[in-house]
């Protein structure tokens, strides 16, 4: 086993023998796997692509794929042996009409010839065999590139999925996952090569998180400012924790007027927001923070546990019969539900006592989208034209359990009153109740979303760009990120593609990047990790505005 994905990886360099995440070596062999599949259907969609072919089946399958191997999401061998078992028959169906309409195929290529065994031991042991996705006969900074890509398409891949779940797809998506899979087996493509598609999937990212945005926002209207209780009340209860929207607008439906209370939890947070969620009176409130403290909440909730997007990790036997996953999710102890029938998750819930008593836990604000920022961008304008606003900290991104995040609290806590702080992502988690204050009005601390809505933030800061009359690395604008996963990295990807400089970047930095990939950032973009202390970063990006 090596696994280098997420920002957690063991000791800074990789997991050998178990995932810190907390998946098996068989598990990380099967997504290894995965990844090899897909590599064969993409030299096969790119050889069709040239003779007309497009198949929307192993555009799907691809993209789904890919997700399966996003960190936390599949920890279930039997699941992944199935997906993989799935795209023999994907590979097959796509290499008959691209060879029916004339197109030339390199049989002699890996993944293309591979064919899943039967049994689960052999397919692990296949797995082991391919082992990670880059080329390690290339240089060691065409290989950072190569990992640095595609962990950006698999946190594409993921977006991607949510949108088309609500009927949006680019097939130029598509196209490029092909294009980039298959690049993975071109010898033929240098360093300056893979630069270049480095910085195309964060171009492609760009495109997918406005395919997710207009999805999410045509379906459920656009955020709009709104409080979310942080308490309970007495009543049966559902939390939802995860990203999908459609997942908790289907439960919302089906639980109305059953005497249930739905809660979010970490990266649905921000779905109150939204008028056609929040119009649900038993919408009630958030427990809990994010993904790191999920074993110790859920131990206390006394309901049923809806997971979407991500699994909960290694999930304790007092409460394993509470805990239920959509489709997109596998891990061997949740109960499976699928096709929007959450009568399992329902059902559970009315067994179990709920919430017996209230609790006021204070609330949070939720809902600071672009449509909301920017429909009070005169006042933000005049309050730094006076000098009200000095400066705007973008603090988002992922959390996690490793040390160091305490920096980001930190950050928050000590930026100055004249300061306004958008966050987005599970990483405001450290912070998300705090209570700044406001700026005339103004809140200081202004949640734009999930870590799909980075788009918002990005049309947040081209529109005060324009309106100032200079580029977006001449605002007062400073941003101050936190990974974990892959997603993370597309986002990531996108800022680089735009031409964002000085962003600084923790906990620690990848374990994929080499020193002199890192160097290329650092000479071309001005990324820099964050540094000892939140003060000493606070100083000084202060004293050089």
């Amino acid at each position: 086993m090596f696994c280098n994905q997420c920002e957690q990886t063991n000791k800074g360099v990789g997991c050998t023998t178990v995932g810190v995440c907390g998946k098996t070596a068989d598990v990380a062999a099967l997504q290894d796997l995965v990844v090899h599949q897909v590599k064969g259907i993409a030299a096969i969609a790119v050889a069709g692509a040239k003779v007309g072919v497009v198949d929307h089946d192993a555009d799907v399958y691809t993209t789904q794929a890919l997700f399966t191997t996003v960190t936390n999401v599949d920890f279930d061998a039997e699941h992944l042996a199935g997906v993989i078992r799935e795209g023999a028959a994907v590979k097959a169906a796509l290499l008959a009409k691209v060879e029916a309409a004339g197109g030339v195929v390199d049989a002699s290529d890996p993944a293309v010839a591979f064919g899943p065994s039967s049994d689960l031991a052999e397919l692990v042991a296949q797995g082991e065999a391919v082992g990670l996705f880059s080329d390690r006969r290339r240089d060691e900074n065409v290989q950072a590139l190569q990992q640095t890509a595609v962990y950006g398409l698999k946190g594409i891949a993921a977006y991607a999925d949510h949108a088309r779940v609500l009927g949006h797809e680019n097939p130029d998506v598509y196209a490029f996952m092909h294009e980039l899979l298959a690049a993975l087996s071109d010898t033929s493509l240098d360093l300056n090569d893979w630069v270049a598609l480095t910085l195309k999937t964060g171009e492609v990212n760009l495109w997918v998180m406005e395919l997710l945005d207009a999805a999410n926002t045509g379906a459920y209207g656009h955020p709009v400012p709104t409080s979310v209780p942080l308490g309970h009340r007495p009543n049966k209860a559902i939390v939802v924790s995860g990203h999908d929207l459609k997942d908790i607008k289907e439960l919302l439906e089906q639980t109305e007027g059953l005497g249930i209370d739905i809660y979010t939890h970490g990266e649905m947070l921000p779905a109150h927001g939204y008028p056609e969620l929040k119009k649900y009176p038993h919408f009630y409130g958030h427990y809990g923070t994010a993904w790191q403290n999920q074993r110790k909440e859920f131990d206390a909730f006394p309901g049923a546990i809806l997971m979407t997007t991500n699994c909960i990790q290694n999930p304790r036997d007092t409460y394993a019969d509470n805990i239920f996953a959509t489709g997109r999710v596998a891990h061997p102890n949740a109960i499976h539900v699928d096709n929007g029938d959450f009568k399992a998750v329902i059902d559970r819930a009315l067994e179990l006592p709920g919430f017996t008593d209230e609790f006021d836990g204070g609330s949070v604000m939720v809902g600071f989208g672009r449509n909301a920022v920017l429909s009070v961008a005169p006042t933000v304008i005049e309050a730094v034209k006076s000098g009200a606003i000095k400066h705007f900290f973008l603090v988002g991104g992922c959390d996690g359990a490793k040390p160091g995040r305490s920096y980001y609290t930190d950050f928050v806590e000590e930026a100055p009153a004249d300061t306004i702080v958008l966050t987005l992502a599970c990483g405001k988690f450290r912070f998300f109740d705090k209570q700044l204050g406001d700026i005339g009005g103004i809140p200081r601390l202004l949640d734009v979303g999930q870590c799909n809505d980075a788009y918002s933030a990005i049309k947040i800061a081209v529109a005060l760009a324009e309106a100032f009359e200079v580029g977006v690395n001449e605002l007062p604008l400073s941003m101050i990120l936190s990974w974990y996963e892959q997603k993370a990295v597309a986002i990531l990807l996108t800022l680089l593609h735009l031409g964002i400089t000085d962003i600084r970047l923790g906990p620690t930095l990848p374990a994929f990047i080499t020193p002199a990939v890192l160097q290329v950032l650092v000479d071309n973009f001005d990324i820099k990790p964050i540094g000892a202390t939140a003060a000493e970063d606070l100083a000084t990006i202060l004293g050089a505005a």
